[in-house]
């Protein structure tokens, strides 16, 4: 007997703030109608293949626009134009949507450098964070501004810039013969005085851009073997021997990091004290190899640039971040003044107005010295609690569920990192995914997503089938860790989709469940018929012991066949596999008379003696229990195409099924895959303690029950 309404279709009626979510064309689901609980855990558990990922992820393509969803438009509709297109509706209030799945997994967490990506923003970043930063910043705003105020600063830093980086230094302290400055002075005296042969190419060679000249120069040269004409003008009796003379004796790359170099030092002329200046010039055109005094004179200037460089992006940098690991802060603002004395090769008027201003506007800054240190130290503390209160939370969520890792932020220039360690081996593990195990990745990844939600507050939290890889032990800790304490995601919409039953029982029926109450779950079977999927909410009663099940079915079924079916799973899940058992089972298989099947398989028809007992016992739970009168009708083919029919569980149409092949084991067909699918994922099924009655909540998927279905027909 089939039950005597659907009882998908026996809903309570979805609370006005709900979302009520209408998903139409969407991949395999032509409609599906979903509701969420706002602020709160929305568990939606089915079979694989039933829709669940295009549910998320139609969820978050509506979140870009009407056009995104077109990547979810079914294949059977993309060639036929007839105007049907996804759609996703009721889900308008949802406009930032976070995910949990593999793609999180691989492209977020374990870095290289750092745990998870942007591990800075989750855990550091907060508003208390901002806040003192901006305080802070306000300080050195009038410092600061000079930067950004005066272009001509910008253009000298970039200019002693180009002239630091052009003298490379060796670990003697000389310049670098590698170093292009070096390279370039080796044409500087020669362009200053050009050999005679080649003065006809003056104006070319002092030109603004010789090197450019000197290539063009250089690449015709290859034609000159093809003719006495010249290959640019075609005068005839070209001097080829002075043409070629002028590549040997200018080589263009040099003579570009020269033009480079002279330009530079014009445009710095001004910072330079003039005597400096003019040496700096006199060795730029100097026909002779540099000597070690001009050696020791370029490196020298060289190092009092860098100083003044380094002064000038320090303070163009001063903020909490440069401050905050140092020991002495007054002492390290004293240190950012320029001493112009000292650097005396640019101790020019020019530097100076520039100099002047900066020490002028820190000694400004000095004055609340005070202020900055108390300043410093508040932002150090709020730093400091942030990075204790996220390891805590996460180390002791980690050794919770086993694990023998831990992490670890800390400070990485301007910023701050995760990394993950080891118990046996600190230090950063810069390839740790591939020293966690599958479980262990998704474990640890999940986790820090849960901080990254709290950090982004999306409006949607969709975690894909987050718990199934686990053991039950890890599974509850997860959950706990996930949706326990007011750190949780307690607070958030969110919608986790699962194949397992597991979170449902957790909590909704177990003594646990009063854990995850200020979650205020709702928890929902889903099921798909020919594209169409509901859903049907789960109640604490509705999650029962496999007893229960068989026994409730058993009393509710009208077929005795199907009582049959029941009763010997209730004695098959006690281990209860006396005769009884053999009884229904040899039914069931279809034999003539009741048998027992030894160890290795072979079959023991059982005694008169025995058959009587076991059948009187079975009569007790079904009284119109007749083992022949049974038979009969299971060993009639039309029977039990009338029986298949006659019920809406696919359980049952399952295991009518396998009655039928066991009837006619070659006849039925079908592939092997479906075959071992019939057999072995509906066989034995008392993995959970607690489950849902198939009766009620069928999670057969729809294609193997059509397969039957075309097999049987």
């Amino acid at each position: 007997m089939t039950p005597s309404a659907d009882p998908l279709a026996q809903q309570p009626s979805p609370q006005s703030h709900d979302f009520v979510i209408s998903i139409r064309n969407c991949n395999s689901i032509a409609e599906a109608d979903i509701t969420l609980r706002r602020g709160a855990l929305n568990i939606k558990y089915g079979p694989n293949g039933i829709g669940k990922s295009t549910i998320a992820r139609a969820l978050v393509l509506n979140t870009r626009g009407k056009d995104a969803l077109q990547e979810l438009l079914p294949f059977k509709h993309r060639l036929a134009n007839r105007g049907i297109e996804p759609t996703v509706v009721g889900a308008e209030d949802i406009e930032t949507v976070l995910v949990f799945d593999e793609t999180y997994v691989s492209q977020f967490v374990f870095q290289p450098d750092e745990v998870v990506k942007d591990s800075f923003e989750i855990f550091i970043n907060t508003p208390e964070y901002r806040a003192g930063v901006e305080e802070l910043e306000a300080i050195f705003d009038d410092l600061k501004r000079m930067f950004v105020e005066n272009e001509t600063l910008d253009e000298v830093i970039a200019g002693f810039t180009e002239l630091r980086n052009a003298f490379t230094l060796t670990k003697a302290g000389g310049i670098a013969k590698t170093s292009k400055g070096f390279k370039a002075l080796g044409v500087g005296g020669k362009l200053a005085t050009i050999p005679k042969p080649l003065l006809g190419y003056e104006e070319f060679l002092r030109g603004d851009d010789p090197a450019g000249w000197l290539s063009w120069q250089s690449r015709g040269k290859g034609y000159l073997e093809m003719s006495d004409n010249c290959p640019f003008c075609s005068v005839s009796n070209v001097d080829k021997e002075t043409a070629v003379y002028v590549s040997r004796e200018y080589e263009s790359a040099a003579v570009k990091n020269m033009n480079s170099l002279r330009l530079v030092i014009d445009k710095l002329a001004g910072f330079f004290v003039p005597e400096r200046l003019e040496q700096l010039r006199k060795i730029t055109t100097s026909l002779e190899e540099l000597s070690p005094e001009q050696d020791q004179f370029l490196a020298g200037l060289r190092g009092q640039v860098e100083t003044l460089l380094e002064k000038f992006t320090a303070l163009k940098r001063v903020s909490f971040a440069s401050l905050r690991d140092e020991p002495d802060v007054e002492k390290a603002m004293r240190n950012l003044k320029i001493d112009l004395e000292l650097l005396d090769a640019l101790n020019s008027e020019g530097t100076k107005s520039v100099v002047g201003d900066m020490n002028d506007r820190l000694d400004n800054v000095g004055q609340r010295i005070t202020e900055i240190k108390k300043r410093v130290g508040v932002q150090k503390t709020q730093v400091a609690k942030s990075i204790a209160r996220n390891q805590q939370e996460i180390n002791e969520y980690l050794r919770s569920a086993g694990y023998k890792y831990s992490v670890r932020i800390e400070s990485s220039g301007d910023t701050y990192r995760m990394i993950l360690e080891h118990q046996d081996a600190p230090g950063h593990l810069e390839a740790a995914s591939s020293h966690l195990s599958y479980g262990e990745r998704n474990a640890f990844a999940m986790v820090l997503f849960m901080h990254q939600v709290r950090r982004e507050a999306p409006d949607l939290v969709v975690l894909d089938d987050p718990v199934s890889s686990f053991d039950k032990t890890k599974k509850f800790a997860i959950l706990h860790k996930l949706f326990h304490g007011q750190q949780s995601l307690r607070d958030f919409t969110t919608l986790l989709l699962t194949h397992d039953i597991e979170p449902a029982i957790d909590i909704v029926r177990t003594a646990t469940s009063g854990q995850f109450l200020a979650a205020t779950p709702a928890v929902h079977f889903l099921r798909s018929r020919e594209g169409t999927v509901q859903e049907k909410l789960i109640e604490a009663d509705d999650i029962m012991t496999f007893s229960q099940v068989c026994n409730d079915n058993i009393a509710s079924a009208a077929d005795p066949v199907i009582k049959c079916i029941y009763l010997r799973r209730l004695y098959e899940v006690h281990g209860d596999l006396a005769a009884e058992y053999d009884v229904l089972s040899s039914l069931l298989h279809v034999r003539d008379e009741p048998a027992a099947k030894g160890i290795n398989g072979q079959l023991s028809p059982l005694s008169e003696e025995t058959c009587e007992r076991a059948v009187s016992n079975i009569r007790a739970v079904i009284p119109e229990f007749d083992y022949s009168g049974l038979l009969a009708e299971v060993k009639n083919p039309g029977a039990l195409r009338a029986k298949f029919a006659s019920t809406d569980v696919g359980y049952e149409k399952i295991q009518i099924f396998r009655i039928a092949s066991a009837l006619d084991p070659g006849g039925l067909g079908g592939d092997p895959a479906f075959k071992k699918f019939v057999n072995e994922s509906y066989h034995i099924e008392n993995e959970y303690v607690m489950q849902l009655n198939p009766r009620d909540f069928d999670a057969v998927p729809d294609h193997v029950v059509q397969a039957c279905q075309a097999l049987l027909a």
